[in-house]
């Protein structure tokens, strides 16, 4: 049996609401979370918000209120956020919790005992925005590219550093020995060339410049930067260190990470930093980085100065859905992961209506409607002759797109089986076999519709939550599909003689005033 499967997301900067760019990489995460369950692994899912750094500390000042006070807000904020995203995390951590204060002291206080931390004056260009000191390379990156370098500081501080270039050869090793270390693959050439002008980092910042931060042990007048506080979360979600029989155990059950699910701008950070402090900390490193890319809003970036920040609940409102399933399939059915995705209303919806209301929505309704008219909505009997839709040698890939996080061609798998079954209807007729009386034939045809209805439910479970649980019910089935295996899909068959539950569309037709007008309303 597998060792239990530990998953994480980012920790989201609290410095504002969430918008679709981070439920993406969320959805992303609990679709990974919700396969494994489904194929039989305990989970653990962490999740959670950065809440220190000079960014907050400035927007707290502004709005006439404390640090703590406006990170509690923020962080209720991302935990409704999710809940209506229906994510399924095992906990949600807090930088501000105190375990975690406990926790990146007891790391501190390791890699000062290990040597590798020390106090020097630095100066350096620093960017606020990132908040981080950005190297000769990010610098030129950025005049290059053209972007807006007028908020880049030159800082001078004694501050305490990480001495990382003890590490430079031994995470190149590792990347380079761990071919799915990175993912997708083809990011890892972009890490090993930021190793090239690796140097020590600045962990610390002098409380004149920053004071809303975890204290540095025995020295009141510097905080913990963002980078060893924000990282280590990974540990706090496994109590790492609690001196506690049974905090030890779950560590060592679960530890490392089998995935860390991060956005391609703190990849450095992840694929650097991180493993640099876990060495110097003796613990083994993650797994796999899945690192995605941005969602843009037709090909433009999401910024509040742009007025294009789109959240889950605008979705949902602007097209009167019923859950947030159509939300989540669009995403990961149309951006391959890794890649930018681009949204907009009028793709949404094309998107949605396609495949979800047209295709699925349409052949669950006639199939439910032909097993009413012909057999009295229970599900008929199947001859000796019968075959199934969806052939068991089928799903093999399917589980392979879903463990590879290959999830557009997951979905379009999927969507194929559904085509298959409308296009099955098509070809059999059932309507004209009802009036030649072919009543086996009948039988046959209905039942192998309902089954791979059944067979799809299970597929896209861990898509849309919600919208196959309403269409496993029309099926006629009890039992709760959040409990499901996935020896189900090709282990059991549909009940004959179960009592469908003709409903409403699991899935209406998306229609609204603003589709056409560029996601605006007229």
């Amino acid at each position: 049996m597998s060792r239990p499967f530990y998953l994480t997301t980012a920790i989201y900067y609290a410095n504002g609401a969430p918008h679709i760019g981070h439920a993406y990489e969320v959805i992303a995460a609990d679709v990974i979370a919700r396969f494994n369950r489904l194929i039989g692994k305990q989970v653990f899912f962490l999740t959670g918000t950065d809440e220190h750094g000079i960014k907050v500390q400035k927007t707290a000042l502004a709005q006439g209120t404390s640090p703590k006070t406006y990170v509690d807000d923020i962080a209720a904020v991302y935990r409704q956020e999710w809940a209506y995203l229906n994510v399924t995390h095992d906990r949600f951590i807090r930088t501000t919790d105190p375990e975690h204060y406990e926790l990146v002291t007891r790391l501190w206080n390791k890699l000062v005992e290990k040597g590798d931390i020390y106090k020097a004056q630095y100066t350096g260009t620093y960017c606020p925005i990132r908040e981080a000191f950005l190297t000769d390379r990010e610098l030129k990156l950025m005049q290059d590219t053209g972007e807006d370098m007028s908020k880049l500081e030159a800082v001078t501080e004694e501050n305490y550093f990480f001495r990382l270039s003890n590490y430079k050869d031994r995470v190149r090793e590792f990347i380079e020995t761990h071919e799915t270390f990175i993912l997708p693959a083809y990011r890892r050439n972009e890490v090993l060339n930021q190793l090239e002008d690796l140097a020590d980092i600045s962990v610390s910042r002098s409380k004149k410049s920053v004071s809303w931060g975890i204290p540095v042990p025995g020295d009141d007048e510097q905080v913990i930067y963002v980078w060893i506080d924000a990282l280590s979360n990974y540990l706090t979600g496994l109590d790492w260190g609690v001196d506690d029989a049974a905090a030890k155990e779950r560590f060592e059950e679960y530890w490392p990470p089998n995935v860390q699910v991060i956005g391609k701008d703190i990849m450095r950070f992840h694929a650097i930093y991180w493993p640099a402090m876990l060495m110097a900390a003796d613990l083994p490193l993650p797994e796999h980085l899945l690192v995605h890319g941005f969602i843009t809003v037709a090909d433009t970036k999401i910024s509040k100065s742009l007025g294009n920040v789109i959240t889950p609940k605008d979705l949902v409102d602007r097209f009167e859905l019923p859950n947030v399933d159509p939300i989540r399939y669009y995403f990961l059915a149309t951006t391959p992961f890794g890649q930018d995705g681009s949204y907009t209303d009028d793709d949404f919806k094309a998107k949605v209506n396609a495949d979800l209301a047209n295709n699925l929505g349409n052949l669950l309704n006639r199939t439910l409607n032909m097993t009413k008219k012909y057999f009295d909505g229970a599900v008929p009997s199947f001859s000796k002759d019968y075959q199934g839709l969806i052939d068991i040698s089928e799903l093999n890939p399917i589980r392979e797109h879903y463990d590879n996080y290959r999830f557009s061609e997951a979905m379009q798998s999927i969507m194929g089986f559904v085509d298959r079954a409308n296009k099955y209807i098509n070809e059999k007729e059932p309507w004209t076999l009802h009036k030649e009386e072919k009543l086996e034939q009948l039988g046959d045809v209905i039942y192998a519709i309902l089954d791979s209805l059944r067979q799809v439910a299970i597929l896209l479970y861990p898509v849309c939550p919600s919208l196959t649980k309403d269409l496993w019910a029309q099926l006629g089935f009890d039992m709760d599909l959040d409990q499901a295996d996935w020896r189900w899909i090709n282990g059991m068959l549909t009940p004959v003689g179960q009592h469908t539950r003709l409903g409403e569309p699991v899935l209406p037709r998306l229609e609204s005033e603003i589709v056409g007008t560029g996601g605006k309303k007229k």
